[in-house]
Order: C-alpha cells, then sequence, then structure tokens
C-alpha cells in the first residue's frame, strides 16, 4: 500500500529487541539517520517515534522514491505518446443525448439508489488554507444567506436523493452510504463539525470517516527528513491514496456488508457537484463498466485543465502542460465549432464496486509523483531545526486517475456535462476573481435562477448582481427534479407562474 495512517506509540518504552530490529531494518535501508536523537527522547517520545517508524517500509520507501526521481526514459526514436479522444462508444453528452436517454440514465439510477445499491465517497482530506481558514476546506461557508457549509450542501442533496428514490419506488429506509477521506490534521475536526450539526439530517451510523496514508518526505539525497526529533516529517500521499485507504480502513469491507454495487467519488470543493447523480450512476451501470468519469467542455484551447483522452491507446488524463499548441487548438473534424481534445478533468468519478474490491491487486502498480517543497527539518548532525529558504527536498503523491490506464478501454465510459450545471471549484482566497468563494456564490446563485426559470417562474432583480436565487438542496436535487411537478408534485412545481424577487432563498416548500 502507497501510505499509511500516522501511528502515535502507546506511551511505553518500546522492547529491546523489538528496537533493535527495528534499527537495524532502516540502516539496512540507508535510513538510519532517523534514529539519531533516540537516546535524548523521554520514554513517550521514544514510543511514539517507534510507533511511527513500525508504520513504515523504508524498502519499499527508497524504491518509490527512486521510480519517482528517474521515471522510464523515452528512447531516442520516440516520437512521444499518441493522443486521441476517447471513442463515441465510450462516452455520452448531457449536451446532445437524447432526452430518452437521459430520462432512463436517471430513472435507473435512482431505482439503483433505492435498492440500497449505491454508495458515495468524498475526497476531503484539504484544509481551508487558500482560502485563509485553518479548517477543514469542507467546512467552508462560501456566502451563502443561509451559511450553509459546503459539508451541509452536500449532505443535503444525499438526503433529497434518498427521499426522491425513496418516493419513486416506494421504498421509506433507503440509504446512500458517505464515506468521507480525511487527513491528519482534518480529521478530528471533520468528525466535531458533524457531530455539532448532527450530521446535517443523515444517521450517524451512514456517515463514515476515514483517513488517507502519509509518506515520509525526503531530502534531496534520498534521506527520510525528521520533523522534530521525535517524529518523521510526513505528508498526505495524494488523492490517489484514497485506494489504500479504502482497505486499511475496512471501507470496502463496509460496502460489502451494505451489498454496494455503485460508488459515486468526488472532490469536497465543488459546490455544484451532484452527489450520488441517478443520471451518472444509470449511465454507467448500463455500461457495465470497472470506471466512469465526468468531464465538462473545455472553454479555449488555452485553459490550464487536465484532458480526459487516450493516450497510446488507453485511458488516461493528461496535463495541459503536455499538449503541444498544435494539438490543444486543433478542432473536432466531426464537429468544427469545438476542440477536438476537450473533455476536462473534474475529478468526479464511478466505480464499480467489483473493481475497487480488486485494488490489492493493483495498488502497488500506481506511480508516486513528485513535489518539490520547501521542508523544515531538523538537521541530524547538529540537532538545529531549519527552515530552508528554497526546495530541499521531495514529497510523494499518487494521483487518483492514475489507475485509469490500467483499466481496458471497453471498462472505461466518460460522460459530459454542463458546466454550468455541476463544476465551480473552491480553489482560490476571496477576490481571485476565479474558482474562488464568490464565483462559486454566484455559479450557485445562477443556476438556481435557472431552475426557477425552468419550473415556470420568473426571476426579477435590481441589477445583476443580485439575481441570484439559492435553492435548498432539500426543496431540489436538479433540473430534473425541478420539472417533476408534471410527473407528482415534487421539486419546483409550485413555482410555476409565480414571481421571485431577487436575490432570494428557496428553503422551504410552499
Amino acid at each position: 500500500m502507497s501510505g499509511a495512517k500516522e501511528v502515535i506509540g502507546s506511551g511505553t518504552e518500546p522492547p529491546k529487541e523489538a528496537l533493535e530490529a527495528l534499527k537495524s531494518k532502516f540502516e539496512k535501508a540507508g535510513q538510519g539517520q532517523v534514529f539519531a536523537f533516540y537516546n535524548d527522547l523521554d520514554i513517550p517520545e521514544k514510543a511514539a517515534l517507534y510507533g511511527q517508524l513500525q508504520s513504515i517500509d523504508p524498502i519499499y520507501i527508497n524504491k518509490i522514491t527512486e521510480r519517482a526521481l528517474n521515471p522510464p526514459k523515452a528512447s531516442d526514436g520516440d516520437k512521444g505518446p499518441l493522443l486521441e479522444p476517447l471513442p463515441e462508444s465510450a462516452t455520452a453528452s448531457i449536451l446532445d443525448s437524447a432526452e430518452e436517454d437521459i430520462e432512463k440514465w436517471y430513472s435507473s439510477g435512482l431505482q439503483l439508489i433505492a435498492q440500497n445499491k449505491v454508495a458515495v465517497v468524498l475526497m476531503a482530506g484539504g484544509q481551508g488554507t487558500r482560502l485563509g481558514s485553518s479548517a477543514p476546506k469542507g467546512c467552508f461557508d462560501i456566502g451563502l444567506a443561509s451559511k450553509k457549509s459546503l459539508f451541509q450542501i452536500q449532505a443535503e442533496r444525499i438526503l433529497k436523493v434518498q427521499q426522491l428514490a425513496g418516493n419513486l419506488h416506494s421504498n421509506q429506509s433507503v440509504v446512500v452510504p458517505w464515506y468521507v477521506m480525511t487527513s491528519g490534521p482534518t480529521i478530528k475536526p471533520t468528525e466535531q463539525f458533524f457531530e455539532s450539526n448532527h450530521y446535517f439530517g443523515l444517521k450517524k451510523e451512514n456517515v463514515i470517516f476515514f483517513e488517507q496514508g502519509v509518506l515520509p518526505c525526503i531530502s534531496n539525497e534520498g534521506k527520510i527528513l525528521l520533523e522534530s526529533k521525535s517524529k518523521v516529517a510526513v505528508a498526505p500521499d495524494g488523492n490517489g491514496g484514497i485506494y489504500s485507504a479504502l482497505i486499511t480502513s475496512a471501507v470496502i469491507s463496509d460496502m460489502r456488508k451494505r451489498a454496494i454495487e455503485h460508488i459515486h467519488a468526488y472532490c469536497v470543493d465543488n459546490c455544484l457537484v451532484r452527489v450520488a447523480d441517478p443520471t451518472f450512476i444509470g449511465f454507467s451501470a448500463s455500461k457495465n463498466v470497472a470506471i466512469a468519469t465526468k468531464v465538462v467542455r473545455k472553454r479555449n484551447a488555452t485553459e490550464s485543465v487536465g484532458l480526459i483522452l487516450l493516450k497510446n491507446g488507453k485511458p488516461d488524463v493528461v496535463e495541459y502542460s503536455e499538449i503541444d499548441k498544435e494539438i490543444a487548438e486543433a478542432n473536432d473534424p466531426k464537429k468544427p465549432d469545438v476542440l477536438k481534445f476537450r473533455a476536462a478533468n473534474i475529478v468526479n468519478h464511478y466505480y464499480s464496486f467489483g473493481f475497487l474490491e480488486s485494488i490489492p491487486e493493483w495498488a502497488h502498480n500506481l506511480p508516486h509523483h513528485i513535489a518539490r517543497k520547501k521542508i523544515p527539518f531538523i538537521d541530524t548532525q547538529s540537532g538545529e531545526k531549519i527552515k530552508p529558504e528554497k526546495p530541499n527536498g521531495i514529497k510523494l503523491e499518487q494521483f487518483v486517475f492514475d489507475v485509469f490506464p490500467m483499466v481496458d478501454l471497453s471498462q472505461f465510459a466518460c460522460m459530459e456535462v454542463r458546466r454550468e450545471d455541476e463544476f465551480s471549484p473552491l480553489k482560490n482566497a476571496r477576490g481571485a476573481g476565479e474558482d474562488d468563494p464568490d464565483t462559486s456564490k454566484r455559479d450557485l446563485h445562477n443556476q438556481g435562477a435557472r431552475w426557477v426559470k425552468s419550473a415556470g417562474g420568473t426571476v426579477v432583480s435590481e441589477s445583476e448582481s443580485t439575481s441570484g436565487v439559492e435553492i435548498s438542496p432539500l426543496i431540489s436535487y436538479d433540473v430534473q427534479d425541478t420539472n417533476s411537478w408534471a410527473k407528482g408534485g415534487e421539486g419546483l412545481g409550485y413555482l410555476k407562474g409565480a414571481t421571485i424577487k431577487a436575490p432570494a432563498v428557496i428553503e422551504k416548500e410552499k
């Protein structure tokens, strides 16, 4: 497995024989420096360091570090990878699919939810540091009048989709379990936030927290760094660490007990995410694939986004920097008004349970990537705490999409969705003008105004900046739901013919 949770010692001095065996293991791997200050530590510190080092395999760390620093080199005659769009057989687009197909996927997805076969995995390990907050990013309030956090918005979408599925299929015990992946710094505050908010109406036993792994920070010389005399410097193992964490945390075992068959995974920082989206679940299940992914259409040739495509005949994500100008600007021969390579990655994926159950068979083959960082450390010669002014080491991480090339094309599918309906990432501090709290709030408000109009209502406002409408997920899940008044009276049907003065919050059904 790529990473492990941090282990803290019990507070008692480790047995001598076990300690010597551990020292020998690290010394043989050329990493004996981690014990440089061991004899100077008090008993609790010794126990803590011993416990942490027990969770680290130095030979494995050496192996993945070497592989990340020295990836296979292309041969002299290599012209570079062959890049192609995904074939039509593996794709669908909400923008131009037939209405009957979309309705079929939506209905079949709701049926699977009603049968308690769907689960959700949330990647929420990040802190809101860039946003000016030390709290977990999911706790962040983007400035809505309701003061709802990202966690609350997403929890309420789960509540609503459970209700929709239950009402449609006469099952009032529908459960979509929510597995929330945190990190070392965020697991406690995340658990406390959910508890203090009574799990936002969800049942406690159906919200399961688990922690992503960590990996030691490595010096430029390949040595494991110490954060303090009694602690190894570590960093989260990236969102690709989700695969190992699902196994080590027993999440897969819990899914098996619940007879889960379909899993939706996404990142916490998208306020528009359709959690357990019935349309996406139904589409993916109809394809009978191991992995499916949602994409949005790339805005223009220069937008800095990763693209989902075929690389040497295999599904993959290729970063913007890896694509030359000619390829980036090429138009689709069949649709000259759009780019040939336009499927922008939004980290929104579907997995079959059977595929996730096989993680132990392939997780060790996932590559690690390096991020060169300024990493504070203890000089093992002098014992001084050093705060470097330039990058002095690397952090190793995996990406969630690293698994894509390991899947046969016949087991991979892609659904294009509307950016304005499903993707508004929160990356930057307020005032950045892009991917910040103001743009997230704007996009959510604009979506609400569109939904009111779709339901037959009218939105009036004094200015464009105040034209938005915040619609509680407890009232309406998505645009199909807003139109469901024609089929059974749910959603926003009561707004037909009504005039809404913006800015407005629609929190309760009429």
